[in-house]
């Protein structure tokens, strides 16, 4: 060990300006056997700090390095695990606590020692010393097997001890005195000694002259100890006295600490009867409340409200243990629950005669609505049943059965008063819509006052017919089934019925929303999921083995739900179960009155949906209106197709002009009067879709018309077509219709020279012929000069053609061709003159073509024709004139 300690102190600690002052060889506890060393160092530089070094002998070699150090100042305890029994393991607690096993306990306690000289001398810290002996913890240790084991490192602590400053002062003035005290330090240490013995021979003569005084000093301590023994004396016959003393003194210890616990268990009983008496004790007047409280007046329903309130806290205070084991509090539960029952069932019968007597006063109010487009007003109502939102709630939390009886009892009676408010109602909105009138009733098959639909399947297929396709068909036979002509249904027939669809919807929202509201509040159902209560018995059917089945699946879906939400959607649903078969109804009517309506009726019941979306999506209102708005767009989605039916079915008469044809009118009306219903719609995507099916149909349908016209030439049963539809959408600016706007522009054009060109070719027929061989020969490869020398196209053939055709006979072919032209265009699309002046450019670019064919051909010829550019336009000009 003495050779490891040197050469630590020679490697790892005199580099560092250490000395290693303890040294034990450790391993740690409970793990693989590492063995390594602790040593306890100070430092030779002020100040002094003292540590604690882990060193380790390194794996690739076989030196020793530093692997941890800490400061002596931050050791907290020293825990040596058993101070009677030889045992090598010890803790030393720093941030966290090491467990060592020194390699024997000797060392073990050599180095603990060392901690506890280091710790006295240099920092004065109390560290807690567990499980060592009090012999390790003396300043001076003495000699034995301890000592040798650690005499070094005690002779090195002896060494290195600090001068005080008055020794610092000592020395440095002997050394002043001393000339040779640097110089020959022989000299100065024999001089020294030889001071030494002077004041030695001085010391032991002072003392052999103070032997008598020393004497003196034993004589009085002799007489100390006697005066000490007649005080022992007195002071046991003194405890003697005390020990009765006391006794007593204990009995009365005892005595007070039996009055003390008598005293505490009076207290914690006083305790535990004022919580009994504090939590379990309910008012005379909330008792009589309970029993007999008015529940007609607000003072007694507020009444009542409180001794609920007080009863339920009575009832669900959290009793200590044991307290159910009293008698008293038994009986308190039982009374409690006795007023409970008793109330609930007072509450029950009261809110049930509530419901009953409100639901005949609301009927009979229900004639004054007859007259006008009104729903009656449920707010008094709900305002006082709101007054019971409190006690409907306690009952809810105590007696569930009866608030679910409520619940359905409520529900019961309410569908019943909405069914008929909502019936009446409904019934005065057919009645507008259709008329008040006998020819309005007999017309839609509407019978009594209450205007419902009678008719058969036939006489709804007539009206069908009257209503919506007389004004479209081709066929005038189908303007005769009815006085429904398109006269009949003028845009303030359709503002009209807009008007009573919107106060139909707007009378309808207000009264859902308040019903919800008023549900969510009266019943409690906003806050926090519970189970759903049953609104009405699930209907069953025995299966094969009697087992019974649920085969209502609104009442299984409803168990299967569990927020509160659901709960009022389902109760709105029983409640308005005929809305929406209501609404159905009238849009049905509506569409068959006017397959237009459905227009009105889409964008008045997208708003309505996207308002009542944005308030809930998931209400019943939303939900309702959303069903209703799918019925709705099918319907618009069959006008449509109504439209494009018609149009694929229409006839035309084989002896008149086809002229505009009515379905390309129709479209422009639907196209007017949809931009005027969807100027701000919600849903702008559905009627561009429907636009693009119409005017696709629209476009295969005029040429359909056109090949199979006989009258009118295809050209201009095309171009007068699409210059209608071309003007509608350039007027209405439909921005989805762009492409087809141009493709219209494109087919019109195409058709008008088309046209033209075909009509040209009748006045100068032969001439055209001609030309068209002459053109003929060149491109089969025949020289342009050459072409005269062709026996059919030689000068005296041109020659005797152009004779043929002298101004008078063109003017005279010209005039026919007006006429022609003024018979094959209608009057509608004012496109003659347009024609006419088409023909004019038309017949000067074939005349320059003839002039230029003439001079490239028969060069040098001198042939002319018989009439001028001049001529032609005045030819043209006094023709329109004169027609």
């Amino acid at each position: 060990m003495t050779a490891i300690k040197h050469a630590l102190q020679r490697d790892i600690f005199t580099p560092n300006d250490e000395r290693l002052l303890g040294i034990v060889n450790v391993c740690k506890a409970g793990k693989k056997k590492k063995n390594c060393f602790l040593c306890a160092t100070v430092t030779t530089e002020r100040p002094v700090q003292v540590k604690v070094v882990k060193v380790k002998k390194s794996d690739k070699g076989d030196f020793y390095k530093r692997q941890l150090t800490w400061e002596l100042r931050d050791l907290t305890e020293v825990d040596a695990k058993d101070a009677s029994k030889e045992n090598p393991e010890f803790d030393l607690h720093f941030e966290k606590v090491y467990r060592w096993v020194a390699s024997s306990t000797a060392e073990k306690n050599s180095f603990i020692s060392c901690i506890w000289k280091l710790n006295q001398r240099y920092l004065r810290k109390k560290v807690e010393f567990v499980n060592v002996s009090s012999q390790l913890l003396e300043e001076s240790v003495p000699s034995g097997e301890s000592q040798s084991v650690a005499g070094g490192d005690e002779d090195a602590l002896d060494d290195y001890q600090e001068l005080s400053t008055r020794e610092e002062q000592d020395i440095e003035g002997m050394m002043e005195v001393c000339e040779d005290a640097i110089s020959n330090a022989e000299a100065f240490a024999e001089q020294l000694s030889r001071e030494l013995q002077v004041l030695d021979g001085a010391n032991i003569q002072s003392i052999m002259a103070s032997e008598k005084q020393v004497n003196i000093l034993m004589q009085l301590l002799d007489e100390a100890l006697s005066e000490v023994d007649t005080i022992e004396g007195k002071l046991s016959s003194y405890e003697e006295m005390l020990q009765s003393v006391k006794e007593q003194m204990d009995q009365i210890s005892q005595s007070n600490r039996l009055i003390q616990i008598s005293n505490t268990n009076n207290g914690k009983l006083l305790d535990e009867i004022q919580f009994l008496v504090n939590y379990m004790d309910l008012s005379k007047g909330h008792i009589r409340a309970l029993q007999e409280g008015d529940l007609m007046s607000p003072k007694g329903i507020e009444a009542c409200i409180n001794a609920s309130e007080a009863l339920s806290q009575c009832m669900n205070v959290a009793l200590r243990p044991g307290h159910e084991k009293l008698m008293a509090v038994t009986q308190q539960q039982l009374l409690f629950a006795e007023l409970r029952d008793t109330f609930a069932r007072r509450l029950t019968n009261h809110l049930n005669n509530v419901f009953v007597h409100q639901g005949h006063d609301q009927s009979s109010t229900l004639s004054q609505h007859t007259a006008e487009l009104t729903l009656p007003k449920h707010s008094p109502l709900h305002r006082d049943l709101l007054r019971y939102a409190k006690l409907m709630e306690w009952l809810k939390n105590t007696h569930r059965e009866k608030y679910e009886g409520l619940s359905r009892t409520y529900v019961d009676y309410m569908s019943r008063l909405y069914e008929r408010e909502i019936k009446d109602f409904f019934e005065v909105a057919k009645i507008k819509m259709a008329g008040t009138t006998k020819e309005a009733k007999g017309k839609f098959g509407l019978h009594g006052s209450s205007g419902k639909l009678t008719g058969s399947t036939s006489s709804l297929n007539k009206l069908t017919v009257q209503g919506a396709n007389s004004r479209r068909s081709q066929s005038s036979s189908l303007l005769d089934m009815g006085n429904m002509s398109a006269s009949d249904l003028d845009v303030a027939d359709r503002t009209k019925f807009d008007k009573i669809f919107e106060q139909v919807l707007s009378e309808l929202e207000p009264l859902c929303l308040a019903e919800q509201d008023f549900i969510s509040k009266f019943f409690k159902l906003q806050q926090h999921p519970t189970v759903t209560p049953p609104l009405a018995q699930p209907e069953t059917e025995e299966l094969d083995g009697g087992t019974p089945s649920r085969v209502a699946p609104q009442a299984e879906h409803r168990h299967s739900l569990s927020s509160e939400k659901d709960l009022v959607r389902l109760m709105m649903n029983k409640i308005f179960q005929s809305i929406e078969t209501e609404l159905n109804s009238l849009i049905a009517l509506g569409d068959k009155i006017d397959s237009f309506n459905s227009l009105y009726m889409l964008v008045k019941m997208s708003h309505h949906v996207w308002t009542a979306e944005n308030v809930d999506p998931a209400s019943y209102l939303s939900t309702t209106l959303g069903n209703v708005l799918v019925t709705v767009k099918r319907n618009f989605d069959k006008c449509i197709s109504g439209q494009i039916r018609q149009m694929e079915e229409v006839k035309i008469s084989k002896k008149s002009k086809v002229g505009i044809l009515l379905f390309v009118t129709n479209f422009e009306e639907f196209a007017e009067l949809a931009e005027t219903i969807f100027r701000n719609a919600e849903r702008r995507g559905d009627l561009d879709k429907a636009y693009v099916k119409l005017i696709r149909a629209v476009f295969v349908n005029v040429e359909k018309v056109a090949n199979e016209s006989q009258k009118t030439p295809r050209d201009v049963v095309m171009m007068e077509n699409f210059h209608k539809i071309f003007s509608t959408l350039s007027r209405l600016k439909i921005s989805c219709l762009d492409s087809e706007r141009r493709e219209a522009k494109h087919k019109y054009t195409d058709h008008l020279q088309s046209y033209v060109i075909n009509s040209l070719g009748q006045p100068l027929e032969k001439l055209n012929h001609f030309f068209e061989g002459v053109e003929a020969r060149v491109a089969q490869g025949v020289r342009e000069e050459e072409v005269s020398y062709q026996l059919a196209f030689n000068k005296q053939e041109l020659r005797k053609v152009i004779k043929e055709y002298p101004g008078k006979e063109v003017k005279k072919g010209l005039d026919n061709l007006y006429k022609k032209v003024d018979k094959h265009l209608c009057e509608e699309e004012s496109l003659l003159q347009v024609v006419w002046h088409s023909m004019q450019d038309e017949f000067i670019r074939q005349y320059k073509h003839f002039e230029d064919l003439i001079g490239r051909c028969y060069p040098g010829s001198g042939i002319t024709m018989e009439f001028t550019i001049q001529d032609m336009l005045e030819y043209f000009s006094s023709i329109a004139q004169s027609h």
